[in-house]
């Protein structure tokens, strides 16, 4: 499981021009699954997101999670974080993994994170515009296989 963290002042979804979610100051989420991951991947994920300590505190250091500053997450479906791109230059995506298994996972994920905080999302598997306003810049990058 694959996942790019990136610390925001404000995110959408549109979908064929529609406003599907919107979150003020949080994260976003931009999420990948592969054959092989499980429940545990997803635990872990959710541990490490909650817990990143990415946002300043009063010295404008980044000290504190957002579970201790606030705000909420937009989570995005994103395939494309499994491409491989070691032969030619068309990416090949076999890695990922497919659409009816990963988004029971996607859905999964999403379900643990909203336990402890508000969570927004796209639609999985939809061609969708997504806007972030990324705070700092701040992103990050995980993956459950790199504990």
């Amino acid at each position: 499981m694959r996942v790019l963290v990136q610390r925001c002042k404000q995110s959408s979804v549109r979908v064929n021009n529609e406003m599907i979610s919107s979150i003020e100051r949080g994260l976003v989420l931009l999420v990948g699954f592969t054959e092989g991951d499980t429940l545990q991947d997803i635990s872990y994920m959710v541990k490490k997101i909650l817990n990143l300590r990415i946002f300043d505190d009063e010295k404008g250091v980044m000290n504190k999670s957002i579970l201790e500053c606030g705000g909420e997450i937009l989570s995005v479906s994103q395939f494309t974080l499994y491409a491989d791109t070691k032969k030619g230059n068309r990416p090949s995506y076999i890695k990922a993994m497919n659409g009816a298994s990963a988004i029971k996972l996607y859905d999964t994920f999403n379900e643990e994170l909203g336990k402890y905080i508000g969570v927004q999302t796209g639609i999985f598997g939809a061609d969708m515009q997504v806007h972030i306003l990324n705070d700092g810049p701040i992103t990050i990058w995980l993956d459950s296989k790199e504990k």
